[in-house]
């Protein structure tokens, strides 16, 4: 039996999807805007989300749009 490792941006992604579902966020609110939900981590996380040329600026709805997480 094989598990499969789920790559920690996609429980980001169902993190951040769940809070548009509850309206705590919009889909076109900034990406900055999670930090307030990340607090400490939220270094980590910015710079993950860079790494994936992400920019703070960019909607909320471009990061639930990703349907693939690889790492190159």
């Amino acid at each position: 039996m094989t598990q499969k490792v789920i790559h920690p941006m996609v429980k980001m992604q169902r993190q951040v999807r769940s809070l548009v579902n509850s309206n705590i966020l919009k889909p076109t609110d900034s990406i900055w805007k999670i930090a307030f939900l990340y607090g400490d981590e939220w270094s980590h996380w910015k710079q993950e989300l860079q790494d994936f040329e992400f920019s703070m600026q960019d909607p909320v709805s471009e990061l639930l749009a990703v349907e693939n997480w690889e790492d190159d």
